[in-house]
C-alpha cells in the first residue's frame, strides 16, 4: 500500500503525495509478450492476496479485457496525447492509493511513436521492465537490453525479462549476454557529448522520482546489479498462448479456458525474480505520485444530459468501450442502460442510443436474423431521437455486409453497403472538431416519453438524403471546445450515398498518412469510423445524444 507524504496542491489545501510501487512494461516492439506477461504478473500477485491495478497505454479495448481477468479492476487507458498528462496523474494517483502494485502496459516498442512510452515514463518517473522475445538469439539479447536502458539518459529501469525462451541452456547464455563487459557505460549524446536527454521530454525525473530512491538497482533490490539487470527467463509453452484476431487479440470474455491460461502464465514466473516478489520487494519499484494540480476533465456544470436515458449495446459484437467514456456520460447526467443486439433485444425505452465498436462480421449471420432490434431502432429514429453509431457499431445500420467473400443482408436503415478487406483501412490517433455545440442543439429538448409507440418498421432512407445545416455548423463551431479526440482502427469500407457532415483530422505529429475518417447523417443518427474519447470533449460527447432541431 502507499505511504503519504504532505504536499501543498494548487488550491492551497494540503494533500498526500503517494508513494506506491509501479513499474511499465515494455519491449524493443510489438510482439515480444508484453500483456502476457503483465497478465501474468497481476494474476500471480492477485492470487497471493495483493491489489494490483493495472493500466493500459494508448487506445486499446483487448488487451484490458485480459488484465480485467487478471486483477479483478477496472483497466483504464493512458495516453499523452489521447486522455492527455492530468487524467494520467490523476488516475495513477487515485490507484496508488489502494495498489499494492501499479502495472502500466505499454504499446508498440519503448521508444516508438510521438510521444512514446519511454516518455510516458520519464515524465512520471515510472521505472520500465523490458519483455525480449529471445527465440533464436542469445548474446544479442544483452545488446537490446542495454540499448533500451541507456537510450534515454535518466530512464528508471526495473530489467529485462527473457521470454519465449527454449530450453534452461538457453536461459544461461541469455543470463550470461547480460554480463558482458562495459554494459555499466554511460550513454553519451552524439553531438554534445553530454548525457543529456532527448529535447521532446519536458520533465526532469529527478523531480519524479521519490527522495532516497536509488536510480539504479539491482535485481535482487541491492542496488548492485548489472546495467541490464536480467530479471530470469520465461519458457516456451503453448499453454499461456493468448489467441490473436485481425484487430488484436482474442478478448478473454470468448475464451472459455482464459482463466486456466492466465494460471498458468503465472506459474511460468516462478524461477524469475517476478516469480519471487511480494510486499517487500516491490518497495525496489517505489514511485512518487503527487497530488493532481488541476480539475482534470470536468463535465459542464448544468449536465445538460441530465434526465436523458441512453441504451448502449454492449455484449461480444460490441464490446468496444471506455470504462472512461461511460463515467463521463454519467458525469453528464445520463443514466446508463444497456441491450444486446446478438439476443436481439428490443430497444430499450430512451432518449438516446449509442452503439459502440466490436465485431458485428465475427457474428453477421447471427445480427442478419435479428428482427425485434432493428424494428425498434426503426421507431427510435424515425421519431427524431439521436443515434451515435461508432466504427463496428454502425456496419449493421447499412442494408449489406460483406465479409469473407460473403455477403449478409444487414438492417437496412441507412442505404450502403460495407466491404471488408484484408488490410487496415484505417489506422492512427484521429480528432473531430465536431459536433458543433450552438443554437441548433437543442440542449432544452425534453426527455422523451417512456413508452416505445408500438414498432412499426420504416421505409429506408432515400440515397439521395442532403446534409443538414450541421455540416454548415462545423465551421463555425466554438473552437474553445476543443476536439473529440480518439483513434480509428478497421478494416472495412462504407459505400453510402449518405451526407459526409464531418471529418476527422489526424494530429500534427502523426506522420504523413492522410487518412481521415467521415461523418455520416440520416435524420439524428451520426455515424463514424471515428472511436471518440467522451473526455476530451465532454460538452461534444453530450451533443452526440442530444437532439437537433434541424434534421434531414
Amino acid at each position: 500500500m502507499s505511504l503519504a507524504v504532505s504536499h501543498s496542491g494548487s488550491a492551497g489545501s494540503k494533500l498526500p503525495a503517494r508513494l506506491a510501487p509501479a513499474v511499465l512494461v515494455s519491449a524493443p516492439a510489438s510482439g515480444h509478450g508484453k500483456t502476457t506477461v503483465v497478465a501474468a504478473l497481476a494474476r500471480r500477485l492477485s492470487r497471493a492476496g495483493l491489489d494490483v491495478r493495472v493500466f493500459k497505454t494508448g487506445p486499446d479495448f483487448l488487451d484490458p479485457a485480459w488484465h480485467e481477468l487478471a486483477s479483478g479492476h477496472t483497466v483504464h487507458n493512458l495516453d499523452l496525447w489521447m486522455t492527455g498528462e492530468d487524467d494520467i496523474r490523476r488516475r495513477l494517483y487515485d490507484a496508488a492509493g489502494q495498489a499494492d502494485l501499479i502495472l502500466v502496459e505499454g504499446v508498440m516498442g519503448l521508444y516508438d511513436g510521438e510521444p512514446s512510452a519511454a516518455e510516458m515514463a520519464h515524465r512520471l518517473g515510472l521505472p520500465v521492465l523490458a519483455v525480449i522475445d529471445a527465440s533464436s538469439m542469445t548474446g544479442t539479447f544483452g545488446a537490446l537490453a542495454h540499448g533500451l536502458r541507456t537510450w534515454l539518459p535518466g530512464l528508471r529501469w526495473a530489467g529485462a525479462l527473457a521470454n519465449r525462451v527454449a530450453s534452461p541452456r538457453h536461459a544461461e547464455l541469455l543470463a550470461s549476454a547480460c554480463q558482458r563487459p562495459g554494459a555499466d557505460q554511460p550513454t553519451m549524446d552524439a553531438h554534445s557529448g553530454n548525457d543529456s536527454k532527448p529535447a521532446s521530454i519536458a520533465h526532469r525525473q529527478a523531480d519524479l522520482q521519490p527522495s532516497g530512491t536509488p536510480a539504479e538497482e539491482g535485481p535482487d533490490g541491492t542496488g548492485e546489479g548489472t546495467r541490464s539487470d536480467f530479471l530470469g527467463s520465461v519458457f516456451r509453452n503453448a499453454a499461456f498462448a493468448m489467441p490473436a484476431r485481425h484487430l488484436g487479440l482474442i478478448p478473454a470474455n470468448e475464451l472459455a479456458d482464459a482463466r486456466q491460461k492466465l494460471d498458468a502464465a503465472a506459474d511460468a514466473l516462478e524461477g524469475t525474480v517476478l516469480g519471487s516478489l511480494d510486499r517487500e520487494t516491490l518497495q525496489r519499484w517505489n514511485t512518487c505520485f503527487l497530488p493532481p494540480e488541476g480539475p482534470g476533465h470536468t463535465a459542464p456544470a448544468s449536465q445538460p444530459l441530465a434526465g436523458r436515458t441512453i441504451a448502449i449495446a454492449r455484449d461480444a459484437a460490441f464490446a468496444f468501450i471506455y470504462p472512461s467514456n461511460l463515467e463521463v456520460l454519467q458525469a453528464l447526467g445520463a443514466t446508463l442502460t444497456f441491450f444486446s443486439p446478438l439476443a436481439d433485444d428490443p430497444l430499450p425505452a430512451c432518449d438516446a442510443v449509442w452503439l459502440p465498436g466490436g465485431y458485428p462480421e465475427l457474428h453477421a449471420e447471427q445480427l442478419s436474423a435479428c428482427r425485434r432490434l432493428p424494428e425498434t431502432l426503426r421507431v427510435h429514429i424515425e421519431a427524431d431521437r439521436p443515434v451515435w453509431a461508432e466504427c463496428g457499431g454502425m456496419l449493421p445500420l447499412f442494408e449489406q455486409m460483406r465479409h469473407d467473400e460473403r455477403d449478409w443482408p444487414m438492417w437496412g436503415i441507412l442505404p450502403g453497403s460495407i466491404e471488408f478487406g484484408k488490410r487496415a483501412a484505417g489506422l492512427g490517433m484521429q480528432q473531430l472538431v465536431w459536433p458543433p455545440v450552438s443554437a441548433d442543439t437543442d440542449l432544452n429538448a425534453p426527455a422523451a416519453d417512456r413508452h416505445h409507440d408500438a414498432p412499426t418498421p420504416a421505409p429506408s432512407p432515400a440515397p439521395e438524403a442532403s446534409a443538414s445545416d450541421e455540416s454548415s455548423d462545423a465551421t463555425t463551431a466554438d473552437e474553445t471546445l476543443g476536439p473529440l479526440r480518439g483513434h480509428t482502427f478497421h478494416y472495412s469500407r462504407c459505400i453510402t450515398p449518405l451526407p459526409e457532415v464531418a471529418h476527422s483530422s489526424r494530429p500534427v505529429s502523426s506522420g504523413a498518412n492522410p487518412h481521415t475518417e467521415a461523418v455520416y447523417r440520416y435524420r439524428q443518427v451520426r455515424a463514424s469510423y471515428f472511436h471518440a474519447w467522451f473526455a476530451s470533449a465532454p460538452t461534444r460527447a453530450a451533443a452526440l445524444f442530444l437532439p437537433k432541431k434541424s434534421t434531414c
